[in-house]
């Protein structure tokens, strides 16, 4: 059992002073991004793609939940500004199904849950980061936690 932790696409800038920040979509690069990322999954177990219900983090799967032939299921404990309590708990009932399943989220909800792991034994061998349309690789759950971690940048 894998689960791919994936960092949304490029979606431009942030806009603090624009409330409807979550309306946001991917730009060229993101497109690029979710395309390479799609091939790259494709030929692995994954069951089940779960996203955020902003519309950046669905664009993201979108590629890959079609060419698998399955739903982007939105869940708001992916969210931008979730709290790692509700983040977790999803992780957990995850990591306990079978196949692989794609979660794609935020730069604040990943990094949080990847310090989490790590705080629980979770090795990384090599770097660590959280750039857009990256993924982490995460594999071995024991009930407690996965044992690895792999930093994967998706190049374009």
């Amino acid at each position: 059992m894998t689960v791919y932790l994936v960092r949304h696409a490029s979606a431009g800038r942030r806009d603090d002073s624009d409330p409807d920040d979550g309306g946001r979509i991917l730009d060229a690069t993101g497109h690029l991004q979710a395309e390479r990322l799609a091939e790259w999954l494709r030929h692995e177990d994954v069951r089940r793609v779960l996203a955020s219900p902003l519309r950046r983090c669905v664009q993201t799967v979108e590629p890959l939940a079609k060419h698998l032939g399955v739903d982007v299921t939105t869940d708001d404990r992916l969210a931008e500004g979730s709290d790692i309590t509700s983040s977790w708990g999803l992780l957990e009932s995850i990591a306990s199904a079978d196949g692989d399943t794609v979660l794609c989220s935020h730069g604040d909800v990943i990094p949080d849950l990847v310090r989490r792991l790590q705080t629980r034994g979770m090795q990384i061998p090599g770097k660590s980061g959280c750039a857009k349309g990256s993924a982490w690789v995460l594999q071995h759950w024991d009930g407690e936690c996965f044992a690895t971690g792999l930093y994967t940048p998706v190049r374009v």
